[in-house]
Formats: structure tokens, sequence, C-alpha cells
């Protein structure tokens, strides 16, 4: 079963291609959307996720969240490799999988075959976004790419995450976010530091998340958002018809778009930042402090984290904890405390080592001097502030529930929350075959039995 790409003829804003028999325009039970939804800063918009695991499927999570109809294509009876990542519920599929696939529509379609590939490029000229993670060239072997999908649908975006990005010497190397984490300088600045050298002693600490692959989702949601603006211009201006743009997002330079200034400051001053333990290199004091135990058998440490390093917040931060000696002129300004360094951090440490985290949390509260606890997730679930602002949302799988994060950022008047949990693999593959291709029950069967779909 195989079905060809005839020629364009769009509604701008929505792809609405005049292709015999499979392509129509959108079914009008798809468009009718409650009225809170249609309220969402992307409502109208489809995103069609060909990406796996977690940078492209992130990015998609995040725009999904603020209204974007986002269609999950994946693999037929594996799925999205983090279906079966990690801790796995009573059926079998990572509750991970349920957060990250939130308010997502499952499609299982099998991209290797000829015609899978052809229902996912009809898919294609019927959205406003292709978000996808596959290696570069990937897209472009299937017939897949912008050049292959722009002539049918010409203001398509395309949002491309890889490991170092579509061009350059590196760009065809697997690129996984530790690697990435690695090679953008990020790990080197993380761990302890040797004392002689300044420079890493030992291996370096990871954060134990992928934290290169939601930097780049970030980046990619944003960078998608850029090309609507760009895209929803151009249609402003009534020059012709608006043409797609291509977001180009790499790992490596999401992460090292949170270097700071250690570029600038390697350049200017030949400075190579090195670990820091806990702390901040050149910022003082910031850290995390030990605290003593709630009771003598309690074995675990605590430890909270407090940032004195305002001016006037140090001040009040040695007073409270009854070293006035270490402020004055000497200790006014951050430079001045870099230089005393280990004196403060000294202090401070000393003085936390005799109290427990809630009596420090509460000096300092007092005092007006920034603190927190190092909380571990059963912590962060029931703390108050994050109940308070409904961080945890708890949203229905089958008959279950599952806590997830919740919608960030707020944005007054707009209500983002998760509406439904990661659906099924294949869950609507049927439904979206049906209403946006068109196909008969017998050619979904067809299909099925093929191996083209699930």
């Amino acid at each position: 079963m195989s079905f060809m790409i005839s020629g364009p003829s769009r509604v701008l804003g929505r792809a609405t291609v005049d292709i015999p028999h499979i392509l129509r325009t959108r079914h009008t039970s798809t468009e009718s959307k409650a009225s809170k939804a249609n309220d969402l800063p992307l409502s109208g918009i489809r995103v069609l996720e060909l990406g796996q695991l977690i940078a492209g499927p992130f990015a998609g999570q995040l725009l999904g969240q603020f209204g974007a109809e986002v269609i999950k294509v994946e693999p037929p009876k594996i799925g999205d490799p983090l279906r079966v990542w990690r801790e796995l519920d009573v059926d079998g599929t990572s509750p991970w999988l349920r957060s990250i696939g939130r308010n997502k529509k499952s499609v299982a379609i099998d991209l290797r075959k000829t015609e899978g590939r052809e229902l996912v490029k009809k898919l294609a000229i019927k959205s406003d976004i292709v978000l996808e993670n596959f290696k570069p060239g990937t897209l472009e072997k299937w017939g897949m790419g912008p050049e292959d999908l722009r002539p049918h649908n010409p203001p398509l975006i395309f949002t491309r995450v890889s490991g170092y990005g579509q061009t350059g010497p590196w760009a065809q190397r697997p690129g996984y976010a530790s690697v990435c984490e690695a090679e953008s300088g990020f790990r080197f600045i993380n761990g302890y530091p040797d004392a002689e050298s300044g420079r890493l002693a030992g291996a370096p600490v990871r954060p134990n998340i992928s934290l290169g692959d939601s930097v780049a989702g970030l980046h990619a949601a944003f960078g998608t958002v850029l090309a609507l603006l760009s895209r929803q211009r151009q249609m402003a201006s009534s020059n012709g018809e608006p043409q797609g743009k291509t977001v180009d997002v790499s790992i490596v330079e999401s992460m090292l778009n949170l270097m700071e200034g250690i570029i600038p400051e390697y350049d200017r001053k030949g400075k190579i930042r090195g670990p820091s333990g806990s702390s901040v290199t050149g910022i003082v004091p910031t850290n995390a402090y030990p605290c003593r135990g709630d009771s003598p058998t309690q074995t675990a440490q605590e430890y909270v984290v407090i940032g004195g390093n305002g001016d006037t917040i140090y001040t009040r931060l040695m007073n409270a904890i009854g070293r006035p000696d270490l402020t004055g002129p000497d200790f006014q300004h951050n430079q001045h405390r870099v230089a005393r360094q280990d004196e403060i951090e000294l202090a401070i440490s000393s003085w936390t080592s005799l109290h427990t985290a809630d009596e420090v949390i509460e000096v300092m509260n007092d005092a007006g001097v920034p603190v927190g606890r190092v909380q571990s997730v059963k912590e962060v679930v029931e703390n108050e502030q994050m109940v308070s602002r409904g961080a945890i949302k708890e949203v229905p799988v089958k008959d279950w529930t599952v806590k997830m994060q919740g919608t960030f950022p707020l944005i007054d008047g707009v209500d983002s929350q998760p509406v439904s949990a990661g659906p099924d693999l294949g869950y609507h593959t049927d439904q979206v075959l049906t209403e946006e291709l068109n196909l008969t029950q017998q050619e979904i069967q067809e299909l099925r039995k093929a191996g083209v779909i699930g």
C-alpha cells in the first residue's frame, strides 16, 4: 500500500493540502476543542514529533503544555525506548514516559518501511512543525527533509536536535548528552578541585539527570516559538506565502550557552575556571553547609545551602551567627570576601554544624538571608511552597494517577497544566489516520497486517 504526495494547496496557519483521497482539511471534530484549550498560547499549532528519548520529546512536552497538538510518531511494538527506562509501573510502562508524553497523541508507524514514511510525510504536510532528533541526514535519506517537504508546505518549521548540530566536521558523530556535557566544558567545572593545580581532583561529578538533553529541549522549544513568531510576521507583512525556518539545536551548544562568563574571562584574563566543590568560583559566601542531626541516632548528614553573597545580606548573615568580627571594610564587597573565603566558610560551617537544619533555616529566615534545605524528592513533593503553587500535579493514567511536575512558567490567565498523561503506544493511531488522512478501516487493517502501523 503506497500513497504519493501531489502538489500543494494551502490555507495559511495550518497546512490543508489538497491531495486526492488521503489528504484533506482537518476533520471538524479535531478542531472543536474546549474553550480553555483554545485560550492557550499555542492552540491551533500542530507539532509532528519524530524524536525519541529525551531532548526532542522534552521540547514536544513544553510545546504541548502550552496548547500545541503534538502527534508523537513511535515505532510499532517497541515505541520510544523511554517507555521501559528506569522504574516501571504496574502496566510495564515508565512513569517518566507518562510525564514527558503528557498531552500528546501516540501514533505507531514504522519509518523503516516506505509506506510508513509516506504516511508520516502526509502528516508533516498537514503540520506546522516537524520536531526531530535523529542523526543529521537521516530524514534526508528517507526523503523527509526540509527540501523534500517544504515544496508541499512552504511554512513548515523544522526543529532539529542533535549532538553537535546539522553542520560542521562533528555533525555525523553520535552525540549523547553525557558526552556533549563533557565537550562543552560543563563537566570540567563540576567536582572537587585539586589543591595544587585547581583542576579536577578525580572524575568530574555528574548531575544525576540527563541535563544536556533537557537544556537542549528548552532551546528547541524556545527556537520553535521564535520561528513561529517569524512566520507570523511574514504573514502579517502580506509579502506572499511565509517560508518556514529550520531551527538547528545542538546539545553541546545548548550546554555552552549555560557557561556564563567563562569564555570572556578566559579571553580577557587567561583564566581557566576549574571545579569548586559545592561553592561557586569567585562568589563568597554561597555554599552547602553541614547541620547537626535532629537526634543522636541520626547518621545521615543534612545540608543547607546559604546564599550570603549580597553585600548587605552578608553582614546580616555574620551578625546572625555571632561573627560581627568578620564584617566591616575588609569584608564589604565580594572581591574582599573572595580573598578571605577560607576564613568565612569555616566560620559559617562551624556554626551550622552546631544546629539542626530547621534551626539554621529559622535563624536565616529571621535575618533575611537566602537559605534552603537540600531536599530529596519525597521532601520536594511534600513541600508546602510546591503544594501551594500547584507545582506537582496528579494526572490520571488508567485506574491510577501519577504525580508529575506542573507546567512552568506560569502565565497570567493561561491554564496550561497537564490534561492527560502520556498515552499507551499507538493509542491514537486509528484516530489520526482516520481523521487526518481519511484512511478507511480496511486500509488501516491492511497497513497493520503489513506491520506498517501498530
